[in-house]
C-alpha cells in the first residue's frame, strides 16, 4: 500500500506557516496549556487522570484500561488514521478549498465567508467524520446548509474538488472510495432535501 504520510507532512509544515504568522515569527511562543477531558469518551463515565493516551499531540483521559485499548484501536482503525491524521486532513482542506475558490460554480458561495473560520469547521468536521479523536460539535449538516440554496450542480462541484484534492495528494483509491461514501451520505442533508423514510 502506497504511503502518502511523508508529502501530507510536508504540506502541512508549509502550510501552517502560512496559516500561523505570528507562530512563525516568534517559535519560542509555547502552546496554551490543555485540558484533559473529565469524562472518558468511551464509557461517559468519569475519567481517571491517571489512565491517559496521548494521541495526535493531545492527550485523553478513561475510566479504566480496557476504555483506553478500545479507543486506541478505534483510532488505529479508523479512515482517519489511514489518511495520515491531523496533518493530512489539513492539507487535503487547503487544497480543496484552493479549488473550490477557483471554481465557477461554487466560488460565489464564499464571497462573503471567513474563510480561515471555514477551513477550521472543515477540518474539524472531516477529522469527525473519518474516525479522527474529536466528536463533532458544530451544528448538523442540514442546519449548516439550509440557507444556502445549494442545488445539484454545487453538490457535483464539491464531491469533483474533493476527490481530485485527493488524487492530487497521491491518496490510495481505496481511501478516496472511502472518503467519497462519506461524503455522498451527506447529500440529502446538505441540498435540504426529505429525509428518507
Amino acid at each position: 500500500m502506497q504511503t502518502t504520510r511523508p508529502l501530507l507532512v510536508a504540506l502541512t509544515l508549509g502550510i501552517s506557516l502560512l496559516v500561523s504568522p505570528a507562530r512563525a515569527a516568534d517559535p519560542a511562543a509555547k502552546p496554551a496549556a490543555q485540558e484533559i477531558n473529565k469524562v472518558c469518551p468511551v464509557t461517559g463515565k468519569p475519567a481517571d487522570p491517571k489512565i491517559t493516551l496521548t494521541y495526535a499531540g493531545q492527550t485523553y483521559a478513561f475510566a479504566d484500561d480496557a476504555s483506553r485499548r478500545k479507543w486506541k484501536a478505534d483510532r488505529d482503525a479508523s479512515l482517519y488514521q489511514k489518511l495520515g491524521g491531523k496533518a493530512a486532513i489539513d492539507a487535503a482542506v487547503e487544497l480543496f478549498y484552493v479549488k473550490m475558490l477557483a471554481d465557477d460554480r461554487v466560488k460565489h458561495i464564499f464571497a462573503d465567508v471567513n474563510m480561515t473560520r471555514q477551513r477550521k469547521k472543515q477540518k474539524e468536521f472531516l477529522s469527525a467524520a473519518f474516525g479522527g479523536p474529536n466528536p463533532w460539535t458544530g451544528v448538523d449538516m442540514r442546519t449548516a446548509h439550509k440557507e444556502l440554496k445549494l442545488n445539484e450542480t454545487h453538490f457535483q462541484a464539491v464531491a469533483e474538488n474533493l476527490q481530485k484534492s485527493l488524487d492530487e495528494l497521491k491518496v490510495p483509491k481505496n481511501l478516496i472510495d472511502q472518503v467519497m461514501v462519506i461524503a455522498a451520505s451527506t447529500k440529502d442533508d446538505v441540498l435540504n432535501r426529505p429525509k428518507a423514510k
